[in-house]
C-alpha cells in the first residue's frame, strides 16, 4: 500500500479555521438539512470559504453514507453523504473528515456542504435579519 503524504499549512497554503459568530441553515427540496449558531469557517489558500456543522447540528435522518471517499494531504481521508431527497444533484453533497490531521483538528465531529449540491447554504449575521446565500465550494479534494 502506498503511503499517503501529508502537507502542513504554511505561507505557500494557509489554513485557518474561525468559529462562525452568525447562523448556518443547509436546504435542499424544501428541508432543512442542518441548522446551526457553531459553524466554523475554514479558509484555506485561494478556495472559497467552507462552513463545517457539527454533526448534532445536521438531520442525519436525511442523510446517507456512500462508499466515496477522498484524500486531502492537508486535511487526511475524507467520507461522504448524500441527500437522497435531492436526487442525482445531491450524491455525495456533504462530507466529513472523521479524523483529521491535527493542525485542522477542530474540524473533528464536523460535516461540511457542497453548495452546488444543496439548494442554499445561507448564513445569517448576528446584526442582519436576513438570510442570505453564500458563495462556497468545496475545499481541495
Amino acid at each position: 500500500m502506498k503511503e499517503k503524504k501529508v502537507k502542513f499549512p504554511g505561507p505557500d497554503h494557509p489554513i485557518s479555521i474561525e468559529r462562525n459568530p452568525g447562523r448556518v441553515v443547509v436546504s435542499i427540496a424544501g428541508h432543512v438539512i442542518a441548522d446551526t449558531r457553531n459553524a466554523l469557517t475554514l479558509r484555506e489558500a485561494a478556495y472559497s470559504p467552507v462552513q463545517y456543522i457539527p454533526r448534532e447540528h445536521v438531520d442525519f435522518t436525511q442523510l446517507e453514507k456512500t462508499d466515496h471517499a477522498t484524500y486531502c494531504p492537508y486535511k487526511g481521508d475524507c467520507n461522504y453523504y448524500s441527500v437522497p431527497a435531492g436526487g442525482e444533484k445531491s450524491v455525495n453533497a456533504v462530507w466529513t473528515y472523521e479524523d483529521p490531521y491535527p493542525t485542522v483538528a477542530q474540524i473533528k465531529g464536523h460535516v461540511a456542504f457542497y453548495p452546488d449540491r444543496v439548494d442554499e447554504i445561507a448564513e445569517q449575521l448576528p446584526a442582519s435579519r436576513e438570510l442570505s446565500k453564500s458563495s462556497l465550494s468545496k475545499v481541495g479534494e
